[in-house]
């Protein structure tokens, strides 16, 4: 059963892997609800002198700076919520400056990931579907994706304000993905009793 679970979670992910580089190379999937920043230059030069170093930004802030109590938050929130009523908001990630983007590193970590995934996923299926037919087996693994789909993605969503449509693309994405995890993994991951009938 361990050589099958193995097996199973290499080639799931392997396939989710070439799922998402179909999805951003060749489908809109991967840039909807993503868009340039108009008059780019000035933005980023105004960044350049604003920001003192990279990180994830929330804007506008309490204006409180980084060791703020929570009871300095509290009384704060009603100035707060008037400035967030008349300001733009959002999050930004922002990195200075720093040479080529790293694109092989970043494709190993996500083929690393995807690996991960497929291989917690014939895990799960093998300690928690035994018995099953290959139909169920197929349908505990795209169950298991959606919920780690929805995990981050709608309370992105919810707090942070992700475009609709980038939500959805993700999602829809990630769903398809844990989708052919599961045809594969519902493929070599079986009950004894199943692998032998």
């Amino acid at each position: 059963m361990a050589k099958r679970v193995v097996i199973a979670g290499i080639l799931g992910g392997v396939a989710m892997f070439v799922w998402l580089f179909v999805a951003h190379e060749f489908l809109p999937l991967g840039e909807m609800g993503v868009g340039e920043i108009p008059n780019e230059a000035a933005v980023l030069a105004a960044m350049r002198s604003a920001l003192p170093q990279g990180g994830l930004y929330l804007f506008p802030g309490f204006g409180l700076g980084p060791n703020a109590t929570s009871q300095q938050r509290k009384e704060a929130m009603p100035a707060y919520t008037k400035k967030y009523e008349q300001s733009p908001h959002g999050i930004l990630i922002y990195h200075p400056a720093s040479g080529a983007f790293p694109f092989g590193a970043a494709l190993a970590r996500e083929g690393l990931l995807n690996l991960v995934e497929g291989l917690l996923a014939a895990w799960l299926l093998a300690w928690a579907a035994p018995g099953s037919g290959y139909g169920a087996r197929v349908e505990f693994v795209v169950v298991a994706g959606i919920l780690a789909t929805l995990t981050t993605n709608v309370e992105y969503w919810n707090w942070y304000e992700f475009p609709s449509s980038y939500t959805a693309g993700y999602m829809i994405t990630q769903a398809i993905g844990y989708t052919l995890v599961g045809l594969i993994a519902a493929t070599f991951v079986k009950s004894d009793i199943a692998a032998q009938n």
